[in-house]
């Protein structure tokens, strides 16, 4: 996919709706998008991960979440969501979308989770 081709931010593109461009250490570029598909109900870290993964996408990073609150906030739930990134063994980075405050939680706890898919561009 080619920047070219990319959709104005909030049409669909994939199977779900392009929220915005993020790029990676390595340099390169990817097309973020929100999956539609939401969990029946709140999962621990782990659950959380199978979940996006058996969707063929990922939870988002720290970066794309802060990226979501930025541009598409009011398609979540206004309470925490899990990111893709591990604190430490026994911690996971979340996103609140209520404030846009990121902190780390037990993985062992419950909580709201959307997956995505980066294509790159």
């Amino acid at each position: 996919m080619h920047y070219s081709a990319l959709p104005a931010l909030g049409q669909p593109l994939e199977g779900g709706i392009f929220c915005g461009l993020t790029t990676l250490p390595d340099g390169t570029h990817h097309a973020v998008v929100l999956l539609p598909d939401k969990p029946d109900k709140v999962l621990t870290w782990k659950q959380a991960m199978a979940w996006a993964k058996k969707l063929k996408a990922s939870l988002p990073s720290r970066a794309v979440s802060a990226l979501l609150f930025a541009t598409r906030k009011a398609d979540f739930e206004p309470a925490w969501h899990w990111t893709c990134e591990e604190f430490d063994g026994s911690y996971a980075w979340n996103q609140d979308f209520d404030n846009g405050y990121q902190d780390d939680y037990r993985k062992s706890f419950a909580g709201r989770a959307r997956a995505v898919r980066r294509l790159t561009v």
